[in-house]
């Protein structure tokens, strides 16, 4: 999955922040509508390889012989490069040159996906997966730099960034779609082989038609912070990796929680002490933005295990080709996008804090809609319900962030507080989809353990059974959501209204 939809979402698109400066300095781009294609394209690139790739992932386990604990790699390895980088990538842009990390990101995720087309083994699409992250941690941040530095008048950058919201989108659902098509039809292996001609256009189109910036200043990087944050969430996912093997108790395990701890406490002391920090404590330590990640992270979690889960259950369960499989997630794009939409509209009335907490409520009560889950339920009257709700409430919590996670953040952090969105998204659906698969293969074992022999039938019931656990756990998560927005998101009079996101959906 995912993904990215990681990624659908690609994640949450929110603007990066502006360099007034360079920003006086400069008349408006002649070509800027031209860049903006260009940058469009990029980000569909990236919003594409999230939830096409959620399609392939059944072809791609059995074609290459992956195991059930092994294949939430094929996300995590994105994800967790993706969200753990990105960060550094937007301080990266920022200093080295946007348009320079652009060209860059494309042609190292085109590569990337090559390799990770003509992969023999897990081991290979991981690693490609996993470069994929690293590119896309360069990409993502200079298209959103490229925008704030183009468009300096306000409402021509509003306009920007709701064509950049709607490819962000509107390239999810379409990426469900055309991973359905390709694998159907061509091959798994193409739902990773078309970023490339899709990146060579980018890259032909730019060089010629964007123009570079790059920020002024301290351009110090903080190497320790990024290094010590991806080694940690690395650390965290294998344990629980590791848990689906050897058990939660083994000695194994528990030292890679141990390890996972030790680096994620590193981390934290380095950024207090750091002169430039990769992410300054005063960014998340705000009730407003933290509340705001910390619900980022726990939805995120949530909605990137519906969608692994969902998408072997339409293929395995069901017998749903890769293209229907595709068809059968649009009611959460449209859902979604129809919700964006009207709640754009009702969150000045309403507030943030009320908006996410009833949205959250609605995302937890579609996915407990799917616990019920039975090998021959009926996608009219079961799933595809579940599906809407749960997309209206996913849109709800979305819609605020944007506001909520730049609440009382000064410029000098808008950058940051602006990337953690997707980054805590990105985080928290490695650590979900990680935690949820451990969930899934051990429900499913225990099952096989306690009803005797594996016949076929005990099988096929042990996969149902397993389902269900993992859409308990992630109701879970999601519940939890609801309670950290009561408790911690409140309306902020004095604040700015951030332009809104795109929630991506992979």
């Amino acid at each position: 999955m995912s993904n990215d939809t990681t990624t659908a979402r690609n994640s949450v698109a929110t603007p990066a922040r502006a360099d007034a400066g360079q920003a006086a300095s400069h008349p408006p781009d002649r070509r800027r509508w031209l860049a903006l294609v260009v940058i469009a394209i990029a980000q569909l690139m990236v919003v594409l390889d999230a939830t096409i790739v959620n399609i392939a992932m059944p072809s791609a386990q059995e074609a290459l012989n992956i195991s059930q604990a092994d294949r939430q790699w094929i996300v995590t390895a994105y994800t967790l490069t993706f969200g753990g980088l990105l960060l550094l990538g937007g301080r990266i842009a920022d200093y080295a040159g946007r348009k320079r990390m652009l060209l860059i990101g494309l042609a190292g995720f085109a590569l990337a996906s090559a390799l990770g087309g003509v992969a023999q083994n897990g081991a290979m699409l991981f690693a490609a997966r996993a470069l994929q992250g690293v590119f896309g941690a360069l990409l993502a941040p200079a298209a959103l730099s490229l925008i704030t530095v183009t468009f300096t008048e306000v409402k021509e950058r509003a306009k920007a960034f709701g064509v950049f919201g709607a490819i962000s989108g509107g390239g999810a659902a379409l990426g469900l779609i055309l991973g359905g098509l390709l694998t159907q039809y061509l091959d798994w292996r193409w739902c990773l082989l078309v970023n490339i001609p899709v990146a060579a256009i980018a890259i032909f189109l730019a060089i010629p038609i964007v123009r570079e910036s790059k920020a002024e200043g301290n351009t110090k990087y903080d190497i320790p912070g990024a290094l010590l944050s991806t080694a940690g969430l690395v650390a965290l996912v294998y344990a629980f990796t590791k848990a689906a093997d050897d058990g939660w108790g083994s000695s194994v395990t528990l030292s890679l929680f141990a390890v996972a701890a030790v680096l994620l406490i590193a981390f934290v002391v380095v950024e207090i002490r750091s002169s430039h920090p990769l992410l300054p404590m005063r960014v998340i330590l705000h009730r407003n933005r933290g509340g705001s990640y910390l619900t980022s992270v726990t939805l995120g979690a949530g909605m990137m295990g519906m969608f692994l889960f969902m998408t072997y259950y339409f293929q395995g369960t069901l017998h749903y080709s890769p293209l229907k499989s595709g068809v059968a997630y649009l009611p959460f794009s449209v859902g979604i996008i129809l919700t964006a939409g009207i709640g754009s509209t009702l969150l000045p009335k309403i507030g943030p804090r009320v908006m996410m907490t009833a949205g959250a409520l609605l995302a937890t009560a579609g996915m407990v809609w799917l616990t019920q889950l039975k090998a021959d339920s009926s996608y009219p009257t079961l799933i595809m319900p579940a599906l809407f709700i749960m997309s209206v409430g996913m849109a709800c919590c979305f819609v605020p962030l944007g506001n909520t996670a730049l609440s009382g953040v000064s410029n000098h952090d808008a950058g940051v507080a602006s990337a953690m969105i997707n980054t805590s998204q990105q985080v928290g659906g490695s650590l979900g989809v990680a935690l949820l698969n451990t969930v899934f293969t051990t429900a499913v074992a225990n099952y096989i353990t306690d009803h005797g022999a594996p016949s076929p039938q005990i099988l096929a019931d042990s996969q149902i059974h397993g389902y269900n656990v993992a859409f308990t756990v992630s109701a879970v998560l999601l519940a939890v959501s609801a309670v950290i927005t009561f408790v911690a998101i409140r309306r902020d009079k004095n604040a700015a209204a951030a332009p809104g996101g795109a929630v991506h959906i992979g």
